[in-house]
């Protein structure tokens, strides 16, 4: 036990080493479990990256605080061992302090967002870097002063300003978050929040207290052992609980974190609750479609909305369709349900607005820009300039070939179907199926040769 206590390699020390691997392999499932399983397209800005960072941090960690506190056992020394580029550099700026101040830029952000009711005005890949500035400088001074014993001990005089450090980032965390505790999230953002700060102030103090123990009582080994033994369980359950994606990504945080329901939203307006959305009901209504009414107002129509949503997505131009699909369910949110609609038009935003979103949508820059400086997210004519925008594109490169595509006509099919349907059961008061009320134009050879005709784009590059 003595020469395992310095040396390191003691049985307790390849336990926790065991359950630090564990934990990080967690971490890492959790965090690409939505990717890998649900086929979730990656998005851009802070909402990817962050998280990516936290996962990286959180290896750093760990690692930093295995070679720093000597628990394996090394035998050469190497300057890739050094106390200060593990026990000051990655277990502060590039480690807690990096973790800190991602989960400080997460909590700013939904302040800004449900609180100010705007976009942050700096952006993440700024206020990131700001924030950990202090980290950074204070992890020099300490490199350039040298304060650190041969076991990576820290003296009694450089330990208050490093807890104070820690302490600083904590109480802002801990401000940011009452500052929001009033909003009515409907994720888990406040619960994150809260729990990342738990976990961070009991790690602190298990930090300081492994600290206490190992200066004043330095000659039992089996306390030695103990205290680093601690530090890195309490580090693994840190990384583990620390980390959060519902404050970038609300949406694909109950996918990953509720995937053993049977129910699955699909979409933000389903998670949200707006009545109607999602899949097409059997039950819904049939109304016949005027070629001369204004596609705004065909587009009211579920049923056309879908089957024009398809024509546009066997075009690869299926982003304008899709945008006005969301801003439609946008507006059924009551104007007084701010949060909800906070949530929608920040979706919208990250999906079809903010540069080199996954379905950005061709709108004018002074369009876009009226959007992302808004100072109220939650207004209701927040899109209204983008979407008559969107609504001539597609009335120009999209309407025309719908018309002469096997889209509409099976949608006319359908129709004539449905109608026969209910004409029948109106009559007799059965329920026909559509095998015996009509005949499917798909099963006449004939029809089939006349859509294939005519289901093409203007294009002709998509082969339906």
């Amino acid at each position: 036990m003595p020469s395992c206590a310095v040396k390191g390699g003691c049985p307790t020390d390849y336990i926790a080493i065991a359950l630090s691997v564990l934990s990080f392999t967690v971490l890492l499932l959790w965090s690409i479990f939505p990717f890998i399983v649900h086929k979730v397209p990656r998005t851009k800005g802070s909402g990817f990256w962050i998280p990516v960072i936290q996962v990286v941090a959180s290896f750093i960690l760990l690692v930093s605080l295995v070679i720093s506190n000597n628990i394996l056992r090394l035998r050469e020394r190497h300057w890739l061992r050094s106390c200060y580029l593990w026990g000051v550099w990655g277990e502060g700026p590039l480690g807690f302090g990096l973790l800190l101040s991602c989960r400080i830029t997460q909590a700013s952000q939904l302040y800004f967002i449900f609180v100010k009711r705007r976009l942050p005005l700096i952006r993440s890949y700024i206020f990131l870097p700001l924030i950990l500035l202090p980290w950074i400088a204070g992890a020099a001074v300490i490199h350039w002063m040298k304060p650190l014993s041969s076991r990576c001990h820290m003296r009694a005089q450089w330990t208050i300003p490093v807890i104070s450090l820690h302490s600083l980032y904590i109480a802002i965390l801990v401000g940011v978050t009452t500052a929001v505790h009033h909003v009515e999230f409907r994720f888990d953002e406040l619960k994150d929040l809260w729990r990342g700060i738990l976990v961070s102030a009991v790690s602190i103090a298990v930090w300081v207290s492994a600290y206490i123990l190992n200066e004043v009582y330095d000659n039992i080994s089996w306390l030695q052992v103990a205290s680093r033994f601690m530090l890195l369980v309490v580090a693994s359950i840190l990384v583990v609980a620390f980390f959060s994606i519902s404050s970038s990504q609300p949406l694909l945080s109950q996918i990953s974190l509720r995937r053993r329901e049977t129910r699955e939203f699909r979409t933000m307006s389903q998670a949200l609750g707006i009545p109607d959305s999602g899949v097409l009901a059997q039950s819904e209504p049939i109304s016949r479609i005027d070629h001369n009414e204004p596609l705004d107002k065909l587009l009211l129509n579920k049923r056309f909305r879908q089957s024009f949503m398809a024509f546009a997505d066997s075009c690869l131009a299926g982003e304008s369709v899709h945008f006005f699909d969301e801003v439609y369910e946008l507006s059924k949110i009551p104007e007084d349900d701010s949060v909800r609609r906070i949530y929608m038009a920040r979706h919208i935003i990250e999906k079809y607005i903010v540069a080199g979103a996954t379905m950005e949508v061709n709108i004018s820059h002074r369009s876009k820009q009226e959007i992302l400086s808004t100072s109220n997210l939650a207004r209701p004519d927040l899109f209204q300039n983008a979407l008559n925008e969107i609504i001539q594109l597609m009335r120009t490169n999209l309407a025309r070939d719908y018309w002469s595509s096997m889209f509409f006509l099976k949608f006319q099919e359908d129709y004539n179907v449905r109608s026969n349907e209910y004409e029948l059961e109106q009559m007799t008061g059965w329920n026909f199926s559509p095998r015996l009320s009509s005949v499917h134009g798909a099963d006449d050879p004939f029809h089939q040769d006349h859509l294939l005709k005519s289901s093409g784009c203007s294009s002709d590059t998509t082969d339906l």
